[in-house]
């Protein structure tokens, strides 16, 4: 059985982008970078506040993080963390349906951001008036959405998932005889489609870095390199997904590096991702998966404008100002928590495949 694509309904999202890499922060100079370190370390204690960061963000949100206490991890984890950690102030280094996901799962908190203008493709790319409206179309259909989507999305779902847990959640489903609205993500809920045989109604979105990956590009690449494995993330286009070694999430990405009998890894991923492959790593070596031919001037550029809009300048000004909150309808809130809480409730029952560290063995692999 195939999936069914939705027919798209809303395609603005890559008109952001220019905007969105205009906002970048210049890199600062040395000393002013210290100083920032410095300051947003103080910030942070005097504020009763911890910094949560994703792994796509700048290396240097990444290690204040660590360094004080905060975390670098995915979403979802960073929203469970915040929710579990004393502090009275969350700061969310990534985009704002991460910083909506943290203040739904810790309303008593204050939630901020360095910059409330950065988004993501996805959830851009699925409004929530037009997807209730898909939804009203299909009454028949469990409705699956992927973590990257706003609270609003979310409340009208009956599960959410992460990339993580997604082939476990939908398996599930497909065994109880449930057929899957899934959105926004076109190219993960395909794969999850063809691993699981569940059937598949597909919104028509798609991450912006990881549609880009080119697999003629990257066969020959890994023809220069034929030692590599190749990590992908099940984000990205169904050609390159078929050159992977292992499709898994940021953490199963992760996971495969450390555990792999390889020295070399070509990787079809945000190139953020590579601070903390290299961090865990140290003796090896990681190749970015082109999202160019030869000609272009960038062979690959996979990296979120918006993610790179978070700097150490503007957690520094939302940590002194109070500026940039997070705030969510009381009553929309509730009901996105509710199938967020099913997803983690599944997966702390069932142990997803990231959990029983079985993806290098056979779940997750392509």
């Amino acid at each position: 059985m195939s999936a069914t694509i939705y027919p798209v309904v809303f395609d603005s999202p890559v008109r952001g982008t220019a905007q969105a890499w205009a906002r970048v922060p210049e890199e600062p100079g040395p000393e002013k970078r210290e100083q920032l370190l410095q300051r947003c370390e103080r910030l942070l204690h005097e504020h009763d506040a911890v910094l949560v960061a994703h792994y796509y963000t700048h290396p240097d949100l990444q290690d204040l993080a660590q360094a004080t206490g905060g975390l670098v991890a995915d979403s979802l984890e960073m929203a469970r963390f915040g929710a579990r950690h004393p502090a009275s102030t969350l700061a969310v280094a990534g985009v704002r349906f991460m910083g909506e996901t943290a203040k739904m799962l810790s309303m008593d908190k204050r939630v901020l951001m360095p910059d409330l203008d950065a988004n993501c493709s996805l959830d851009l790319g699925c409004p929530a008036p037009q997807f209730s409206a898909f939804c009203d179309a299909h009454p028949d259909r469990t409705v699956v959405v992927y973590a990257n989507t706003s609270a609003a999305v979310k409340a009208r779902a009956d599960w959410v998932v992460t990339s993580s847990c997604a082939l476990d959640i939908v398996r599930h489903l497909h065994a109880r005889g449930e057929k899957i609205l899934w959105a926004p993500d076109r190219h993960l809920g395909r794969y999850i489609q063809e691993q699981t045989g569940a059937d598949m109604l597909l919104w028509q979105g798609s991450c912006i870095v990881h549609d880009e990956f080119k697999a003629f590009e990257l066969q020959a690449l890994k023809a220069e390199h034929p030692q590599a494995k190749v990590l992908v993330h099940p984000e990205s286009p169904a050609a390159v997904i078929a050159l992977a070694d292992v499709v898994g999430s940021t953490s199963q990405i992760l996971q495969a590096a450390r555990e792999l009998d390889a020295e070399e890894f070509i990787v079809a991923t945000d190139t953020g991702m590579f601070h903390a492959l290299q961090r865990q790593n140290p003796g090896k070596t990681f190749l970015p998966a082109p999202t160019a031919g030869n000609a272009a001037t960038c062979k690959s550029c996979a990296h979120c404008p918006w993610m790179a809009m978070n700097s150490l300048a503007g957690l520094a000004r939302v940590l002194q100002t109070g500026a940039n909150t997070i705030e969510l309808d009381p009553a929309l809130a509730a009901r996105a928590r509710v199938p967020v809480q099913r997803m983690l409730d599944f997966t702390a029952a069932h142990k997803t495949s990231a959990a029983a560290g079985s993806l290098v063995s056979g779940i997750g692999a392509a």
